[in-house]
């Protein structure tokens, strides 16, 4: 008897795309949110444990006041962003802090994310340093304003919410710059101090860099999935809380 062998059948098997799941986990990845959210934990943790005089002795040495920068301090140029201030404030800010980066990540890429916060917390912090100075100088403004206490996240934020001008659809992009300017001189009117200046010149940092890159034709990343819309919306909470908060 001959018998006839079938012919091969490859069992085919539904396999699963990994490339999505890389996609996703990729996306989660994002080590200078991570990076920066855990200096600022740990920070806060080891100030919150201080008595109130040593907290107060921690904020002025690491402050990016006149005094500090006059002397020689530069150092405070950075220390100054890993305090954000009391513990409720932590508590409030660090989560919403923690959505702004993330979209900015998302969104940027870690290097552009790390150079647009530092611009507007180099930029404002020279900046405000500057008009001080000159305001002293002239005495517009009393001497001791040099050791005003001067910490926190908030310049960098602005100029990362500020740049966020290009992500917005190009019939939105004049309505986002012309809302933050105006929340921001809104701050400067009721506010009244070089901090809220501080906050302008951040934000329009942050608007300039936005243009550059519309400009340039940068790469970005347009449109907002479901959870970014969700992170753009906290982020904007933030903003509205730092400018007139």
């Amino acid at each position: 008897m001959v018998v006839l062998a079938a012919p091969n059948q490859e069992t085919t098997t539904p396999t699963v795309s990994v490339t999505t799941s890389r996609f996703r986990w990729r996306r989660l990845f994002l080590p200078a949110t991570y990076g920066y959210a855990a200096l600022l934990i740990l920070v806060t943790v080891l100030v919150s444990v201080l008595s109130n005089s040593a907290q107060t002795r921690v904020m002025l040495h690491a402050s990016t006041n006149l005094y500090n920068l006059l002397n020689g301090h530069l150092g405070t140029l950075f220390s100054s962003a890993l305090l954000i201030g009391d513990t409720d404030t932590s508590l409030l800010v660090l989560p919403l802090l923690i959505c702004l980066l993330a979209l900015a990540e998302l969104k940027f890429g870690a290097s552009r994310l790390i150079r647009i916060f530092l611009a507007g917390h180099l930029g404002s912090t020279l900046l405000v340093a500057l008009g001080l100075w000159v305001a002293v100088e002239a005495h517009w403004l009393p001497l001791a304003i040099t050791h005003a206490e001067d910490v926190g996240i908030s310049y960098g934020s602005m100029a990362l919410i500020g740049a966020f001008l290009v992500l917005m659809p190009s019939r939105w992009r004049p309505t986002w710059a012309i809302t933050w300017l105006a929340v921001a001189v809104a701050g400067v009117a009721m506010g009244r101090s070089f901090t809220n200046v501080g906050h302008l010149i951040s934000v329009s940092i942050g608007l300039l860099v936005g243009l550059w890159l519309i400009r340039r034709g940068r790469t970005v990343p347009h449109g907002f999935k479901k959870v970014e819309i969700v992170l753009l919306v906290i982020a904007t909470l933030l903003g509205y809380t730092i400018l007139v908060g």
